[in-house]
């Protein structure tokens, strides 16, 4: 109800494989008061897109369970795949608040600004305000729909994800783009790294583009693709050779690795 932006993207499916270098896991993080509305519809229909880049949610493994993070969380996309775990907070507002139940939302989607209205009327994801424009099923897990805004108190918590780190590899000739998805622990990628088979062994850094996209220049069309991924919490995971010699823009590949 507070206006995410939507934006589309993505395809499907393949490969596999190899190495991690440790760190220390992500711990939850204290609890911190915010409030919380809802968008998208009953399915979360209207939720697909968004300024992380993830495209379809329910095809990449994100379901109902999201939400549009305000300026003062998104860090102009750095937050993208962070996870939270949020509960109405009942001392603040009994009548909207549903006893005893959290939910776990991904962020997926950036909450703008409105600085028509004020902070406390209806520019709810103004900064510096900590806002959580939520899918609606996920929203509605722990709030009463007639109420529309919720207190809750929130907290950080690892990812908990099924399956591998996925790469969807996108862009042109010469311009490379790279959605890493499916991310367990952080959630986040702090930093990312692309090695092709031609490339003579030398990792080369890639940068953020938008939301959960990086970006490289160059021609590597017709190489084996391999990424070293470095998520929030200072875990590395290097993936091999995940993109086969043969990918075409467009393309999904799986790996069997995953952060911990």
């Amino acid at each position: 109800m507070a206006g995410a932006y939507v934006r589309t993207g993505g395809v499907l499916a393949l490969i596999c494989c190899v190495l991690a270098i440790g760190a220390d896991a992500l711990e939850p993080s204290g609890w911190v008061r915010a409030h919380a509305t809802f968008y998208g519809g009953s399915d979360a229909s209207g939720t697909m897109g968004g300024a992380c880049g993830y495209g379809n949610l329910y095809a990449q493994g994100y379901g109902t369970r999201t939400a549009a993070l305000s300026t003062a969380l998104f860090s102009d996309g750095a937050a993208c795949g962070q996870c939270y775990k949020l509960v109405c907070d009942r001392k603040t507002d009994k009548t909207w608040c549903k006893p005893g139940v959290s939910v776990t939302v991904t962020a997926t989607n950036f909450c703008p600004p409105n600085w028509d209205l004020p902070s406390d009327n209806g520019g709810w994801c103004n900064p510096p305000r900590p806002h959580f424009d939520m899918a609606q099923p996920a929203w509605e897990k722990i709030g009463v729909y007639r109420g529309g805004i919720i207190p809750v108190i929130y907290q950080r918590v690892p990812c908990v994800k099924k399956g591998g780190v996925r790469f969807t590899v996108s862009g042109h000739d010469y311009f490379l783009l790279v959605l890493p998805t499916n991310v367990a622990a952080a959630g986040s990628v702090r930093a990312m790294d692309i090695m092709a088979s031609k490339s003579g062994g030398d990792w080369m850094s890639m940068t953020r583009n938008w939301g959960a996209n990086w970006q490289r220049g160059g021609y590597l069309n017709g190489q084996t693709l391999s990424f070293r991924l470095t998520i929030t919490d200072g875990q590395t995971i290097v993936f091999s050779n995940v993109v086969r010699s043969s990918w075409t823009f467009g393309q999904t590949f799986a790996s069997n690795l995953q952060f911990k």
